[in-house]
């Protein structure tokens, strides 16, 4: 089986995992890198960039093309709708979902300190917790990061806690910030398995992999972003996890200054209908004005 994933070390480190769990359960594989936009625009803040699957439409490609039999992909990098012929065969057990700042709490942030972020969800939730700090657009990998943390280019910068404590660098977080504060991006700790209808990857195999809770949180938060346009660089966050049998979500769309916030909070048992529900509920609340205003500006 040959397995389509980026070439960062977060992303090698996500597909040499499904590698490891295929082999365990007595299926060979070799990993093909492969180059997508997001990677090439390494110069240029991902909102500038503004398409759908930056980080996923080549990998996809390859797929559908049988270049490949399957793909790892961070969920969080998918749009809400995916290209027909392609699936999600297995969504496995997620990771910390939450947001972390490494560097510095945020309680112990001078006023104008500078924080590096990539995301314009994260950005626009600091400005509107901390709007006397100077928040600034860093792009690389995660080791880039750290490093111009390390430099002194900034004084805290703002990374996936997922993404830290897979590649063992959990040690560099100075506080993990809770989704009421920081809310995640949709799918964010979660890792996808896509693999193309009718292919050879062995789907029994593949659904032995999936976390039926971590589907069904994913699934309601892709819902949402579905329902608010389908794009993953926007300032929204969402956040469902399974409770006593019942989906629990939370979601916020920020204005990129961080002036104007529109929140959700809610729960019910069918994922889709739930995120359809939050969907809803925030444009009818001012989400559909700051998303316009994103858009226009894009």
């Amino acid at each position: 089986m040959t397995i389509g994933s980026r070439g960062s070390a977060l992303a090698l480190w996500q597909a040499r995992w499904i590698a490891g769990r295929l082999e365990a359960l007595g299926q060979a594989s070799r990993i093909e890198i492969i180059h997508t936009t997001g990677d090439r625009a390494r110069d240029v803040s991902f909102a500038k960039v503004g398409t759908k699957g930056m980080f996923t439409k080549e990998i996809e490609e390859a797929l559908l093309t049988g270049a490949i039999d399957l793909a790892v992909h961070s969920l969080k990098d998918m749009p809400a709708e995916l290209p027909e012929g392609l699936a999600l065969a297995a969504i496995p057990a997620r990771e910390d979902p939450r947001d972390a700042l490494v560097g510095c709490k945020l309680s112990e942030l001078r006023k104008g300190a500078r924080v590096g972020s990539s995301s314009l969800r994260r950005a626009a939730q600091l400005r509107a917790a901390r709007p006397d700090l100077l928040v600034e657009d860093i792009r690389g990998n995660i080791d880039t990061r750290l490093r111009k943390l390390d430099e002194g280019q900034f004084d805290a910068i703002l990374l996936a806690s997922a993404g830290l404590n897979r590649l063992g660098w959990s040690a560099r977080i100075a506080e993990t910030l809770p989704a009421e504060l920081m809310c995640p991006a949709v799918g964010q700790g979660a890792l996808a398995v896509e693999v193309r209808e009718g292919g050879k990857a062995p789907a029994a195999l593949l659904a032995s992999l999936d976390d039926p809770d971590t589907r069904a949180a994913v699934t309601a938060e892709r819902a949402l972003l579905g329902a608010l346009g389908g794009g993953c660089q926007v300032p929204m966050g969402a956040f469902a996890e399974m409770r006593g049998g019942e989906l629990s979500m939370q979601a916020v769309v920020v204005s990129p200054d961080g002036l104007r916030v529109v929140r959700y909070g809610g729960g019910g048992r069918d994922p889709v209908e739930l995120g359809n529900r939050a969907g809803d509920y925030l444009l009818a609340h001012g989400a559909r004005e700051i998303l316009n205003a994103v858009y226009s500006n894009s």
